[in-house]
C-alpha cells in the first residue's frame, strides 16, 4: 500500500513538472495560446448564412484604425462571453466594415461611422438600430437580455405587476379576452417595433392591472405614465393608430426641464417629436411660478392634438448656460463619419456647412430616408453619377439622411428624395429634372462653377446660400 501511494505521488509530481515545462517550451517555440473569442467574426463569405441561423444577433461594424472601436473591443468581448452562457445564448458578432470585401454589407445597413451596432431579428428579417449603452459590459448585458426576450411579457399575477411596472417609467399593458384574435397579433407587432423605447405587457385578466380594475373589458391598451392623468386607455388596434397613440401619450402635456435626471428621457422625447415647440423658461422658486404654470398648462390643453409640444424649464437649472452663452439650440445629428471615401459622400447636420454651402465646390446633395422606395431606386444612379465625376475635384455628389439629421427649414424638404445643387459660386437651387444618370450629368456640367440661371428651375425654389448660412 505504501509503494502504491509513492507511485501515485511520483506520477502526480511528474505531471506537475511536465505542466510547468510545457508553457516554457511553447514560449521557446514561439507558439502563443490564444483563447477563442466569444464574438463571432463575420465577413462577406459567411454573413448571410450566419445571420440566418439566429433569431437574434447583435452585429458590430468596426474599423481596425478606429480608436473608438479599439476602446470598445474589450467591453464587447466581455459582454459576449457573458451572454453566450445565457439561456438561450445571445450571439454577438463583428464585421470589418472598412474592408473592401465587406463594403456591400456595410452599405446595406447604411454604416457611415465606426463602431456601428445593429440588432438583427428573425434571421435578419427585422433590423433595429442599437441604441443601448456601450460604456460597460454589465449594462450592455442587461440591455440585450431584455431585447432578446419577448417584446411583451405576459402578466399572470399581481406579483408580476410589481416586478414589471415601476412608478417612474412608462409601461403599456394590453388586456385581451384571449390571445387568438387579430388585436393581439397587432399589439405584439407594435411591441416588437417599439421595444427599444418602451416596456410592454399583456394579460387575460384585468385584475392583474396595477391596483386592479375589474371594470376593464378587453381588448384594450392601457398606458401607465408618471405624469398627467397617470394612465390612459386606447381601443384602436390598427398598427399605425396604436403606434401613434403610444408615442403621443408617452409625452407629457407639458414637459418639465429641471435638475431631476428622471425627467431627462421625457425631455429627449420632447425634442424628438416633429411638432412645433413652445418653451417657457421660469424661475421655479418665484412666488408667481404656480400661476404661470397653471396658465401655461391651460394653453397646452387648448392646443392638444394640434402638433405643438410644450416645455417649461427652470432657469436655476439652466442659469449657468444662459450666463456663459453655452446654451445652444438642440440639433439632431449623426456623428461626422471618420471615413468618407465612398463615391457618394455622407453629409450630416454638423458637416452641412463645411461640405456643401462653404465648400467652394459644386455639390449635388440628396436628402433621403432609408425606407423610401424612390430613394432606394435613386441610390445606384447617384453612385454612377459620382463615379463619372470622380476625376473632377470640383464636383461632389453627396447624401444626407433626413431621418437622423435636422434639415434647415429654409430648404423646405417636405418629401424624399429632395435634391439640391450648390454651385461653387454660392448659389443653391432645387433640382427638378429627370432622375437619370444622363440628366444629372448634363445638369451638373451645365451649371457647375457658374451662377445658376436655368429657366426650367422655378424661382421660388432658389435659396440664397448666404441667408441660409446665417440661419445655420
Amino acid at each position: 500500500m505504501a509503494i502504491y501511494r509513492v507511485l501515485i505521488l511520483s506520477a502526480f509530481l511528474a505531471l506537475l513538472v511536465f505542466s510547468s515545462l510545457s508553457p516554457a517550451r511553447s514560449e521557446e517555440s514561439g507558439a502563443d495560446v490564444v483563447e477563442e473569442s466569444a464574438v463571432l467574426t463575420l465577413d462577406a463569405s459567411n454573413f448571410s448564412e450566419t445571420v440566418a441561423k439566429y433569431p437574434f444577433i447583435l452585429v458590430e461594424f468596426y474599423a481596425s484604425w478606429s480608436k473608438r472601436c479599439e476602446t470598445f473591443a474589450p467591453v464587447y468581448e466581455k459582454a459576449a462571453a457573458i451572454l453566450r452562457k445565457h439561456d438561450p445564448p445571445v450571439v454577438l458578432a463583428k464585421v470589418d466594415g472598412d474592408d473592401e470585401t465587406n463594403k456591400e454589407i456595410a452599405s446595406k445597413y447604411d454604416v457611415t461611422s465606426f463602431p456601428t451596432l445593429i440588432i438583427l431579428r428573425n434571421q435578419g428579417k427585422n433590423i433595429q438600430e442599437y441604441d443601448g449603452p456601450i460604456e460597460a459590459e454589465g449594462k450592455i448585458v442587461e440591455y440585450l437580455k431584455k431585447q432578446a426576450g419577448p417584446a411583451s411579457v405576459e402578466i399572470k399575477s399581481s406579483e408580476d405587476v410589481g416586478t414589471l411596472i415601476e412608478g417612474k417609467k412608462i409601461f403599456i399593458v394590453a388586456v385581451f379576452p384571449d390571445y387568438s384574435r387579430g388585436e393581439f397579433k397587432n399589439f405584439i407587432a407594435v411591441a416588437e417595433k417599439l421595444r427599444a423605447d418602451y416596456d410592454f405587457g399583456h394579460t387575460l385578466d384585468a385584475k392583474h392591472l396595477p391596483h386592479g380594475d375589474l371594470t376593464v373589458s378587453g381588448p384594450v391598451v392601457r398606458l401607465f405614465k408618471p405624469f398627467d392623468e397617470l394612465f390612459v386607455d386606447f381601443q384602436d388596434f390598427h398598427v399605425d393608430a396604436l403606434e401613434d397613440f403610444i408615442k403621443t401619450a408617452s409625452v407629457p402635456k407639458v414637459t418639465i426641464l429641471d435638475r431631476d435626471p428622471r425627467k431627462r428621457p421625457f425631455v429627449i422625447k420632447f425634442f424628438d417629436l416633429p411638432d412645433a415647440k413652445a418653451m417657457l423658461f421660469l424661475n421655479f422658486g418665484n412666488e408667481d411660478f404656480d400661476a404661470f404654470k397653471s396658465k401655461y398648462y391651460e394653453v397646452a390643453e387648448h392646443y392638444e392634438g394640434k402638433n405643438i409640444s410644450f416645455l417649461i424649464a427652470d432657469l436655476n437649472a439652466t442659469k449657468r448656460a444662459f450666463e456663459d452663452g453655452s446654451l445652444t439650440p438642440f440639433k439632431k445629428a449623426e456623428p461626422i463619419p471618420e471615413v468618407n471615401n465612398e463615391p457618394v459622400k455622407v453629409v450630416v447636420a454638423d458637416s452641412l456647412n463645411d461640405m456643401v454651402f462653404e465648400s467652394g465646390k459644386n455639390v449635388l446633395l440628396e436628402f433621403y430616408i432609408p425606407w423610401c422606395g424612390f430613394c432606394k431606386e435613386l441610390k445606384p444612379i447617384l453612385e454612377e453619377v459620382a463615379v463619372s465625376f470622380q476625376n473632377d475635384d470640383d464636383v461632389v455628389i453627396a447624401k444626407m439622411d433626413g431621418s437622423k439629421n435636422d434639415i434647415p427649414h429654409e430648404l423646405n424638404v417636405l418629401g424624399y428624395p429632395t435634391i439640391y445643387f450648390s454651385s461653387a459660386s454660392g448659389k443653391l437651387v432645387r433640382y427638378e429634372g429627370l432622375r437619370t444618370k444622363g440628366d444629372f450629368i448634363d445638369f451638373i456640367r451645365q451649371n457647375k462653377d457658374a451662377i445658376i440661371q436655368d429657366a426650367t428651375v422655378q424661382k421660388d425654389t432658389t435659396v440664397e446660400s448666404e441667408s441660409l448660412k446665417d440661419e445655420l
